[in-house]
């Protein structure tokens, strides 16, 4: 047992120090079936695995979307009868070294950020956030979502591109430390960071766009009411940084963790790409006027890698602002949280300094044996979706990740090894 111990402890300083040592790099824009090895029907999805007739009401809705995006539906019924007619394909986000928020749903024609980890050689992949409105993320299907995804193809992606292939790429771990300094948490709160990055890539992107009518449409969607646009950057940085720590033979940490609106799963290092599942969590928040708890969606989405990484809600000491409209109740829960999160994490990120905990790196690598023994469960920030497709955003949150999946993990991996 003292050798087993020995051996968990050495391979869970491996695991966490790939992690904090990852160097994501933004450097690329290319199509999903470029990057994902996907054909036109199969589709990405946020969480652990989910058949069609499973799927919750945002997923279903963005389906619908992206089916006619693609051009293999002309309407809904088409769509619908196509996503449950068997020809379509449905895997998760994770399984392709990608991460996409809330529904997450991912097609063969859609931009992907391309982020390589140039500490350890491996990229990681999201599509590009959607702006305000009616998206995809939340299960909003009309003409105008679907405009909007055509809009980013044809618009946005090519200019981006040629941007950050212009400039050599650009890092985001820096971008993501400036911002934890400045208020954001990075899961619920990117304002910070979306000004960092705006600023980051303004000059080379006048440069490179000829149409002035383009740049001003771009230029409008990343600074008109769109503080979430560099979430999508910094969840493919998160996971490229969790995949350099995955595989690690006798490793307890966390790797992943992900929401399908039915699931919540989790992956662990030492113990391959088995998901570890229990029923996604009731988010506790506060809702935009006119919706209440019963029209809300359960916890739903791939934008755990933000707390699997260290940030989020392991971080939502230094984001002050946002705890009021994640219904989280005083800034001294807020730093009580955080400072939970130390006891069932194996270290601390101090490229990640927090000024409002003394500038205290943030908690990272979930260890499901610190998770059983304390019985303390991670947090997560989150948006809340409502249950009905097509409706969209309907409040903001926090979720408990369940302590089942945790206990299920640490049994398979006794299982694995002996005990």
């Amino acid at each position: 047992m003292s050798d087993l111990k020995e051996l968990i402890r050495q391979a869970n300083e491996t695991a966490v120090n790939k992690m904090k040592n990852a160097q994501p790099y933004w450097v690329d824009i290319k199509p999903a079936n470029e990057v994902l090895g996907i054909d036109k029907y199969t589709l990405l999805h946020a969480g652990p695995p989910i058949a069609w007739e499973e799927m919750c009401g945002p997923m279903r809705g963005a389906v619908t979307a992206v089916l006619k995006y693609e051009g293999l539906a002309q309407t809904d019924e088409e769509a619908l009868a196509l996503a449950g007619s068997g020809k379509i394909k449905f895997e998760p986000c994770h399984h392709h070294a990608a991460v996409g928020p809330m529904t997450g749903v991912t097609s063969y024609s859609m931009p992907m950020i391309c982020v390589l980890n140039k500490e350890n050689g491996n990229y990681a992949y999201s599509t590009i956030n959607e702006g305000t409105g009616k998206g995809i993320r939340f299960g909003s299907c009309g003409q105008d979502t679907v405009d909007q995804l055509v809009w980013l193809e044809k618009v946005l992606a090519p200019a981006l591109k040629a941007t950050v292939l212009a400039m050599g790429g650009i890092n985001l771990k820096m971008i993501i430390s400036q911002a934890l300094a400045m208020g954001d948490e990075l899961h619920m709160r990117n304002n910070a960071a979306t000004n960092l990055f705006v600023k980051t890539v303004a000059e080379t992107l006048s440069e490179v766009v000829e149409s002035r009518a383009s740049l001003t449409q771009i230029m409008h969607f990343l600074t008109w009411n769109n503080d979430q646009f560099f979430l999508n950057f910094a969840m493919a940085a998160n996971k490229a940084c969790a995949d350099a720590a995955h595989g690690i033979e006798h490793s307890t940490m966390v790797t992943a963790m992900a929401r399908n609106g039915v699931e919540i799963g989790i992956r662990v290092s030492g113990l391959g790409d088995r998901w570890f599942t229990a029923p996604a969590a009731e988010v506790a928040g506060a809702y935009f006027p006119g919706f209440t708890a019963e029209d809300a969606n359960k916890d739903i989405g791939d934008s755990a890698i933000m707390e699997t990484g260290g940030i989020g809600g392991m971080a939502i000491a230094t984001a002050p602002a946002i705890v009021r409209f994640l219904g989280a109740g005083k800034y001294r829960d807020a730093v009580n949280y955080t400072t939970s999160m130390y006891e069932i994490t194996l270290s601390e990120q101090d490229q990640y300094a927090m000024p409002d905990m003394d500038f205290r790196g943030s908690p990272i690598g979930i260890d499901i044996l610190k998770v059983v023994e304390t019985g303390i469960a991670p947090i997560i920030n989150t948006a809340i979706a409502c249950k009905r497709p097509g409706v969209g955003m309907i409040g903001a949150g926090i979720s408990q990740a369940p302590l089942a999946m945790f206990e299920e993990a640490l049994c398979a991996f006794g299982e694995k090894h002996g005990l």
